[in-house]
């Protein structure tokens, strides 16, 4: 006797399909969008010392070093990171089960299997946990780093949002298991005795006395919301501040390697400098290559800064530990480090948009990053003491943005306060930043 299956049985698989390759399509627009943001920015050698870029990337972005320096907030992500990374280690399964209509896949893996699953019932536990501590810390208690003025409309709604996103999929995660358990001990086919169910056993009591077809409504919802769930979040994930899931990774590989206090020179003032200093040097002996200037000194907009900076700006985790650590914003001045990047991020934003409506050419709109978005108050009031940068847990560097574009105030519209103008040209004039000849400057011995 021949047994047809009817081609309606294969519907479920071919909408899991159909979810799986919108979700994955749409992340993938998006991914191509943010590469060709960062690209606008200059091209910086960053390929030195790989083996030293690999064991940061391993020690910041993967073991999470930098976070633990505040234990509580740092113990509570890496639970939440930990979590919610290996809990979806379960999605591998998840689609092969979407795709080919099986039903825990892994479980010949037997008593390897009990295991896995239990411990990610039991992370999704103390995810759930620590999701609550993380919002009642932004809502509750209103920690002073969540309050800042730049905190205020989407920033804030978006770090409840992902709160809410994770809380839900958590219990989405546990309510499916729980059905899977009830469905396991009533021996309905299909449902093969697999998995340990620490957390989601107590759920399951809730489940008592339902009928075999709700429970499976329960689970197939629960397992259909899950994974339709993780591909929102996957998808939300580039307006976010949560990209730095992915781009910490990079971030921490492309940071800085050089002392904290060296900063940047420009080649073209330091061979300007070395010329001034040696008397004896022939000023027509420098390269035409060494002694050319570059078309701008600083930066005035988000395509001057260099590429490592902008993706700093897409890996901000808007976390406020720069913020709460620089002494200028602890003493009431207007800069804020978390500022300077999630301005910097806007203005990238504003200007892929502005390349997506001119069919890939940019226009110019009457702004810049400067003055429209950050203002040179906040850029003067920074003291260069690197606080915000040892603080920052993935590697970003908001200092580096803020000088070059004090370099652009500097260099190209001589706009340094007056103090530091003063001083400047004492040292031009005198040799020292002190209004002094430099034969007067020990009279004070005599005196």
């Amino acid at each position: 006797m021949n047994f047809t299956i009817p081609m309606t049985a294969y519907v479920p698989n071919i909408l899991f399909a159909l979810a799986l390759l919108a979700g994955i399509g749409y992340f993938t627009k998006n991914v191509k969008k943010l590469i060709r943001n960062i690209k606008l920015g200059k091209s910086v050698a960053v390929n030195d010392n790989k083996p030293q870029r690999w064991k940061n990337m391993a020690r910041i972005a993967l073991g999470q070093t930098k976070m633990v320096v505040r234990p509580i907030a740092g113990l509570m992500h890496v639970i939440v990171y930990l979590g919610f990374i290996i809990i979806n280690i379960e999605v591998l399964e998840i689609i092969i089960d979407g795709l080919f209509g099986t039903h825990r896949i892994f479980a010949f893996l037997g008593g390897f299997y009990d295991v896995l699953i239990g411990s990610f019932e039991v992370l999704a536990f103390l995810v759930i946990v620590a999701v609550i501590v993380f919002w009642l810390r932004r809502n509750i208690i209103k920690l002073k780093r969540f309050i800042k003025p730049e905190m205020e409309g989407w920033p804030k709604k978006d770090g409840n949002w992902i709160l809410y996103i994770e809380l839900i999929l958590m219990f989405l995660f546990l309510t499916m298991n729980a059905a899977d358990y009830k469905l396991q001990e009533l021996g309905t086919e299909y449902y093969v005795k697999a998995g340990a169910f620490p957390v989601s056993q107590w759920i399951a009591l809730f489940f008592d006395g339902m009928s075999q077809g709700s429970l499976i409504a329960v689970e197939r919802t629960a397992w259909w919301l899950h994974i339709l769930g993780i591909l929102f979040f996957l998808n939300y994930l580039y307006f976010s501040k949560h990209l730095h899931i992915i781009l910490a990774f990079p971030n921490t590989f492309y940071g800085k390697l050089s002392p904290q206090g060296q900063f940047t020179n420009m080649a073209a003032v330091t061979n300007e400098v070395k010329l001034m200093l040696d008397p004896s040097a022939d000023p027509f002996a420098a390269s035409q290559e060494d002694s050319e200037e570059p078309e701008k000194f600083g930066a005035s907009d988000v395509m001057d800064l260099n590429w490592v900076q902008l993706l700093n700006a897409y890996t901000c985790t808007e976390c406020g530990r720069c913020t709460s650590e620089c002494p200028a914003n602890q003493t009431g001045k207007k800069l804020s480090p978390r500022k300077i990047m999630m301005d910097t991020r806007d203005r990238l934003e504003e200007v892929g948009k502005n390349i997506d409506e001119n069919k890939g050419e940019f226009v110019p709109d009457g702004k810049q990053l400067l003055d429209d978005y950050i203002s040179r108050e906040e850029l003067w009031a920074c003291t260069t003491c690197n606080a915000c940068v040892e603080a920052c847990p993935v590697s970003i560097d908001p200092l580096s943005i803020i000088i070059e574009m004090r370099r652009f105030l500097v260099m190209e519209q001589s706009a340094a306060p007056t103090e530091l103008n003063n001083m400047m040209t004492n040292i031009e004039n005198n040799g020292a930043p002190w209004p002094y000849n430099q034969m007067d400057r020990l009279n004070w011995v005599n005196e």
